[in-house]
């Protein structure tokens, strides 16, 4: 058997071709929020993650997929291909009672926000004026309206919705509290703690979702 055909040949260069990426994702992110968008480069995120700028466009062929990239290394908080769903914190937050089901849900955010929001706020503020951002920005919002949707589901499941309110409109206004403009307004423009974020962000939820009394 060839080195070419060999198993743990494969595997080892698919764990360096994941290193790599995974290098090339994280010195992108903190480039793009240090200079912005526009002004980063493909030959400065390579010369950051100490690679070739044609390995940068090798393996992801545009500067847009680097950021859908980092947004994805960002969000999970490792380069582990686990989608959000099947992440542990969110089945333990699916398999709560209600209240405790929207505090995991806060929780939950907020330590994403804590990785992903300053790398969202550039793509945000960049959207307007770059169509690939824009579609980075449309992609991301759909992405967390879909986790919602599941939460909101949950709760119906669960006979916790206030009356009146369907799943759906449930999952509007939990991708509004939840959202990274909100939690980057608090926390960096109006001086919140994450804890304090947090809070709010479960009241908000219990509030607006449930007939529940507060805790």
């Amino acid at each position: 058997m060839s080195p070419r055909s060999h198993p743990a040949a494969e595997d080892g260069r698919t764990a360096r071709s994941r290193a790599t990426r995974t290098r090339v994702a994280r010195a992108a992110a903190g480039l793009f929020v240090e200079s912005g968008y526009t002004a980063t480069s493909v030959q400065a995120i390579a010369a950051r993650a100490g690679v070739a700028a044609q390995t940068v466009y090798y393996t992801f062929t545009t500067k847009s997929a680097v950021l859908t990239a980092a947004l994805d290394l960002a969000v999970a908080g490792d380069d582990e291909p686990v989608p959000t769903l099947d992440r542990p914190w969110v089945h333990e937050a699916l398999a709560a009672a209600p209240g405790e089901q929207l505090r995991r849900q806060a929780e939950g955010a907020a330590a994403v926000f804590a990785r992903v929001a300053p790398l969202l706020e550039v793509v945000r503020s960049a959207a307007p004026a770059d169509p690939d951002l824009e579609e980075v920005w449309r992609i991301n919002t759909e992405q967390r309206l879909a986790v919602q949707r599941v939460f909101a589901g949950a709760l119906a499941d669960k006979g916790a919705l206030r009356d009146g309110l369907t799943p759906d409109k449930a999952a509007d206004i939990a991708l509004a509290v939840l959202s990274p403009e909100v939690y980057t307004l608090l926390t960096g423009g109006r001086g919140w703690t994450a804890d304090e974020w947090t809070g709010w962000a479960a009241d908000a939820l219990r509030r607006e979702l449930t007939d529940m009394p507060p805790d």
